[in-house]
């Protein structure tokens, strides 16, 4: 499967799944902080999850230009989501992300978020964006899955491969699609979710 990846967001998820998918895959990971993007670039990790020999050894190519996200079949989504001060969902990193990739997405594309989402912001905030931005329709032109991350920054024992992956598409055909390329980097194995709400719950119920 030659799928070329877009990780939008370089925190300590995307970090790791960028870095674990360039084993595999042709991989550009995209963030809108410069400094980051520079540090990472000069094999450099500020939160010192990965060696400077680790990131050199690194295949993933990482920019601050979303021209670079360009022909990319499949999008990763995972940014933060912050709370507000009243205790609300900041929904701006979500929005924004996905206002970017919605100018990139083309035909049977499938965007995958990672962010922690309440049951039904996929579906029923973010897809509508896409389709509304990108002029393509929801699961005819492109498609979505939701893959909740589950990493505990930090901890080694909890680090990406080595935690059940959840996963879960707008169609069998994505899930599919989403099994193939999880299965290449997560040890610990795979559960799929029956529905991208039911695995928007699971992950909210996980963070109670």
């Amino acid at each position: 499967m030659n799928k070329k990846i877009a990780i939008v967001g370089l925190g300590y998820v995307g970090l790791p799944l960028a870095y674990e998918f360039s084993k595999h895959y042709n991989v550009i990971g995209y963030d809108i902080d410069k400094s980051l993007i520079d540090s990472l670039n000069n094999n450099i990790d500020s939160k010192e999850y990965y060696t400077q020999k680790e990131l050199k050894n690194c295949n993933a190519k990482f920019s601050k230009n979303s021209l670079d996200l360009n022909g990319a079949d499949i999008f990763i989504i995972t940014v933060p989501t912050p709370v507000t001060k009243n205790k609300k969902p900041d929904l701006r990193p979500l929005i924004n992300a996905t206002k970017i990739i919605s100018k990139k997405i083309r035909g049977n594309n499938i965007v995958i978020y990672e962010s922690t989402m309440y049951p039904g912001l996929t579906e029923e905030i973010l897809v509508p964006l896409i389709e509304k931005i990108s002029f393509l329709k929801y699961n005819e032109d492109f498609f979505v899955g939701y893959s909740p991350e589950r990493i505990s920054p930090g901890v080694k024992s909890k680090e990406l491969t080595n935690i059940k992956k959840i996963i879960s598409g707008s169609n069998k055909k994505t899930l599919k699609i989403i099994k193939q390329i999880y299965k290449k980097i997560i040890k610990a194995g795979l559960y799929e979710a029956k529905s991208i709400k039911v695995a928007e719950a699971a992950k909210i119920l996980e963070n109670m």
